[in-house]
């Protein structure tokens, strides 16, 4: 097993598919064993095998007149693996620009008022987030930039930073189909057929290289410590 170095910590995965054989939750598996072997030790979360509800209630909401507020025992379990972790990976499909339903309820109920945002100093300062997104995209897709732009704008800088996070980097994975898919001019989606066989594999190979250059840049810009 890899020995911890003093450079490293705990890295916490979050997977958000509903699907252990999907193709988000291989790349996150991949991730996890690349940072195992940088010396990590490995938290997966997968929101769905553990039964997050990703809908707020009464418990969780924020009050903003008390960011003491004792908040659900779920959430501050939660809560707990985030302070514990040095690196957080969320890995997702891109949904409309955006990430899943259950992933965005996670972060509305668990980086909440007076623990993840709401003092002079963030409980999460100084964490780093690496955000793998698989979408059905073509990477030549005119669209991919606007999705890039817009995944950066709302997971680094409205979410990641303003929690504190020393670094947020959005590791946007197009070409994540079978079938190739694109927009035209028109606004019309085009589907090509499917591609197979060796081109497959050399498809989800590129996107497994390109996965693994995202994830070791994280582990690469780990901080020394004496």
């Amino acid at each position: 097993m890899p020995q911890q170095d003093s450079r490293t910590g705990t890295a916490l995965v979050v997977v958000a598919h509903h699907r252990t054989d999907s193709l988000t939750a291989h790349t996150a598996r991949r991730a996890a064993a690349r940072l195992e072997a940088a010396g990590y030790r490995i938290d997966m979360l997968d929101l769905h095998a553990e039964g997050f509800d990703p809908r707020m209630n009464a418990s969780d909401q924020p009050d903003w007149g008390d960011r003491e507020k004792p908040y659900s025992d779920e959430v501050h379990a939660h809560m707990r693996r985030l302070l514990d972790a040095d690196v957080v990976v969320a890995v997702f499909p891109v949904y409309w620009q955006s990430v899943p339903a259950i992933l965005k309820g996670w972060i509305d109920r668990v980086w909440n008022y007076g623990f993840a945002y709401g003092r002079s100093k963030p409980r999460l300062a100084g964490k780093r987030i690496l955000w793998l997104g698989l979408a059905g995209a073509t990477g030549d897709d005119p669209l991919v930039k606007g999705m890039r732009a817009v995944l950066e704008t709302g997971l680094s800088e409205g979410i990641a930073y303003y929690c504190g996070f020393s670094h947020s980097t959005v590791g946007l994975l197009t070409d994540a189909e079978e079938r190739p898919q694109s927009v035209d001019a028109e606004g019309n989606l085009r589907v090509g057929e499917a591609v197979t066989d060796a081109e497959r594999e050399a498809q989800y190979a590129d996107l497994d290289r390109r996965a693994r250059e995202f994830v070791e840049g994280l582990a690469a810009d780990a901080p020394a410590t004496a």
